[in-house]
């Protein structure tokens, strides 16, 4: 059985240390950086090995392949693909070519990701940035307002599920007001109740029926003045659960992220017993990889029951000309992206 966890990995392939490491721990899944993807063929070999050494054929691969700043597939192998605020830009100027076009841009990174054999990209970002906040999110947001965001996200979703990939909303109650970068420090928001209630909430309110979501490590001190919500019971269960209604697999964001305290361990442990279905850990570090192994337990009850949910979600990809299909991404968006 699968362990409730999903690691990254060090490089562009399977050292003998990982390959046991698979083996025995059986993580859940594995995310996959940029550090390790140089070419196609590499990638599959890749993907292949993962999946061959936890012995199971469907075990999930996650990627973050946003566009913009946070795209892991890079050209000259792969396309350069526009950050969500090109989108947003776009919906501004005609809203039913918004709506299309962003379904089809994540239409288009599907048909990349399973030409490799990854079949979970965590995209959209349903994060809604608010003045003053620090730029981790800036235009990887698709607006400043709930109501784009909800639009255009519900269509990147829908872009992936049609390609066969699972989309991953993010971070989730909502990272848009924090005005450090979580990657280094830990983000503080005070604002009331009744205002993330109103901007930051809604979008994963509207996406509730989505299959994963990825948390946020952010406090908000009108909900939990201790914990940030990766860690909070009182925010994954009377929010995202309650309140918000999510009810698919939770995972944590990087549990080496700065934002976070605590040894790998004990990060493991208070992320699983506040209501993560799953952690995940990116790095690579092999000592922290085994850290947060030997704190994870098998997945079981509801949580390997939402889990097993969401990657049954993953469908045949419909029908689809991509060269037609990035033509007109390019066309549409030639007023709002620029390819460097």
């Amino acid at each position: 059985m699968a362990k409730a966890f999903i690691t990254g990995l060090e490089g562009t392939g399977l050292t003998e240390r990982e390959r046991s490491f698979l083996a025995d721990e059986r993580p859940w899944g594995l995310i996959l950086f940029q550090r390790n993807c140089v070419e196609p063929a590499q990638v599959r070999d890749l993907v292949a090995g993962f999946r061959d050494a936890v012995g199971r054929a469907d075990a999930p691969v996650l990627i973050d392949q946003e566009g913009g700043r946070v795209q892991r597939l890079k050209p000259p192998h792969w396309p350069a693909y526009p950050p969500g605020a090109s989108f947003g830009a776009l919906y501004l100027q005609d809203a039913d070519l918004g709506l299309q076009i962003t379904r089809l841009n994540a239409r288009l990174i599907a048909a990349d990701l399973q030409d490799l054999g990854i079949d979970v990209d965590c995209l959209p970002v349903l994060d809604v940035p608010q003045p003053g906040s620090h730029d981790v999110i800036g235009d990887r947001a698709y607006g400043a307002t709930p109501e784009i965001v909800i639009a255009l996200a519900r269509e990147a979703a829908e872009g992936l599920l049609a390609g066969g990939v699972l989309p991953v909303i993010k971070h989730i109650p909502g990272h848009g007001r924090a005005g450090v970068d979580s990657h280094k420090l830990l983000p503080r928001v005070d604002a009331s109740r009744e205002a993330l209630e109103m901007v930051d909430f809604a979008p994963f309110r509207a996406l509730h029926a989505m299959p994963l979501a990825m948390t946020a490590h952010v406090v908000y001190e009108a909900l939990d003045d201790n914990a940030p919500a990766t860690t909070s019971r009182r925010v994954l269960e009377g929010v995202i659960r309650g309140n918000l209604g999510f009810k698919g697999c939770l995972m944590s964001d990087d549990l080496s992220m700065e934002a976070l305290d605590g040894d790998f361990g004990a990060r493991t442990r208070a992320s699983l017993s506040a209501g993560c279905d799953l952690v995940l850990h990116c790095n690579g570090d092999f000592a922290e990889m085994r850290a947060v192994a030997d704190a994870t337990p098998p997945l079981g009850g509801k949580a390997l029951e939402r889990a097993d949910a969401a990657l049954a979600r993953r469908g045949v990809p419909e029908p689809f000309d991509r060269a037609e299909a990035r033509a007109r991404l390019e066309d549409a968006l030639a007023e709002h992206w620029r390819i460097a």
